[in-house]
């Protein structure tokens, strides 16, 4: 069994960088599994614990959703949390809304689908996770920080590909190896 997921990695700039060193570095004092820069990524689908006889199938079915596919580019921007303020649960980074971007998803969706996954119960909401809150001790002070840069302009991603990545956890977090590249168009 393989832990499988469909993702766009995203390659974080210098501002980028900046603005989650300062997020960090802001929120230090929290107890917060930051997300390290080279595993930033935005899922498509996560596939789970999948056996790897069933990986050529889902490989020939991104592949030939990539064909259907051209380029295009990503605005990230706006930092939120998902939760309530009483227990927040996760840090994110947004972006702009994409209608190339939701199409590629929606189709990675329904061709999972038709492979024998359900779909998610939630519509895709695009975002890079990166911080999964453990607890807070100061709720006033973490909203505060988190307001400071809500409306941040992070960067933009071109977007030219997509992968098949698998995510081996370990105890220091999980390492991701890339199992097939999708080049679209």
């Amino acid at each position: 069994m393989k832990r499988l997921f469909a993702a766009i990695k995203v390659e974080p700039d210098e501002n980028l960088i900046e603005t989650y060193d300062k997020l960090k570095s802001g929120l230090r004092d929290e107890k917060i599994n930051w997300v390290p820069e080279r595993n930033i990524h935005i899922t498509l689908k996560f596939f789970g614990e999948t056996p790897e006889d069933k990986t050529d199938g889902i490989c020939e079915v991104l592949d030939d959703i990539a064909r259907e596919h051209n380029g295009f580019e990503i605005q990230l921007q706006n930092i939120g949390v998902f939760g309530s303020s009483y227990n927040p649960r996760v840090i994110w980074f947004g972006m702009d809304q994409n209608a190339a971007l939701e199409s590629l998803a929606n189709d990675v969706l329904g061709g999972a689908e038709k492979l024998g996954w359900e779909r998610d119960r939630q519509n895709f909401r695009p975002h890079l996770t990166v911080g999964r809150i453990k607890s807070i001790k100061e709720k006033r002070f973490f909203q505060q920080t988190i307001d400071k840069f809500k409306n941040s302009k992070l960067q933009a991603v071109p977007v030219q590909s997509f992968y098949l990545i698998e995510s081996k956890l370990r105890a220091q977090g999980p390492v991701y190896e890339i199992v097939e590249e999708f080049r679209l168009g």
